[in-house]
């Protein structure tokens, strides 16, 4: 049950399971989560029902400004990272001036570690705006979620804002034309009274077609790994995560699991 907040802009580097040594960004508020998302396993905790007081976002200058101090101070003590990510307290993209602080990223990185990689978590809900489209296609690491081929799912594991139509994000994923990660969370267990389960035969099925259609050019597969916001959720099994990534594999889809 214990979630946490990250209560900088640029937070770590930490050893990400997926991703190498990562140096995260944060675009929301260090005091509370925004996201249009909210997700029953998501680390930071679920979206406060009611806020005191407006919430905060970093501007574009706070986040070069931070960005620049942190990876100037690594390049002097020749600390590495292997990727630079977006993540953070919530959306990325939903900031305003995500595009440009993209373009910043991309500046500083060419400068100080070129051959460090761009990363963004995003749960795909952002697509339709251009400015996002646009600054995705520029990172390296272009990473959304889709949980599953089935709304009524996704509704119970990450309820979404209620405007929210996979059919729409399907559509926006696969006009990246390959230029897409998709990264999956899969769970067992029970959320108020009702089976939680995206690994089904009928949920696979499905969601094997979509990610077929959609082309990523590679697929994340995963499970919990911290405390939750909700009891009565379970971890999949790492042999159960490595049967998915052989049926991904017989579709020629690269795929990356962690456990």
């Amino acid at each position: 049950m214990a979630t946490f907040l990250f209560d900088k802009i640029v937070f770590g580097p930490v050893p990400s399971r997926r991703l190498g040594i990562s140096l995260g960004i944060n675009l929301l508020p260090v005091d509370s989560k925004i996201c249009s998302f909210d997700c029953i396993y998501c680390e930071c905790g679920r979206n406060p029902v009611n806020r005191e007081r407006k919430s905060k976002l970093p501007t574009r200058e706070e986040v070069k400004n931070a960005l620049s101090n942190t990876l100037k101070e690594m390049h002097r003590d020749n600390r590495l990272p292997d990727v630079i990510t977006f993540a953070g307290n919530g959306e990325p993209t939903l900031h305003p001036e995500f595009e440009e602080i993209i373009d910043d990223t991309i500046e500083l990185r060419n400068r100080l570690f070129p051959w460090a990689r761009i990363a963004v978590l995003s749960n795909a809900t952002m697509l339709h705006k251009p400015g996002v489209i646009r600054a995705l296609l520029k990172v390296d690491d272009n990473i959304q979620k889709l949980d599953s081929a089935f709304e009524e799912t996704i509704r119970k594991m990450n309820c979404p804002a209620a405007d929210f139509k996979l059919k729409d994000v399907v559509e926006k994923l696969k006009s990246f034309n390959g230029k897409v990660i998709i990264q999956t969370m899969f769970i067992h267990g029970f959320f108020q009274g009702e089976i939680i389960d995206n690994t089904t035969k009928e949920e696979l099925k499905v969601w094997l077609k979509l990610v077929e259609v959609i082309k990523p050019q590679l697929v994340m597969i995963y499970t919990i790994d911290r405390d939750t916001p909700v009891t009565g959720l379970e971890k999949v099994k790492i042999d159960e995560l490595q049967l998915i990534a052989d049926q991904l594999h017989a579709l020629g889809l690269p795929v990356q699991v962690s456990g």
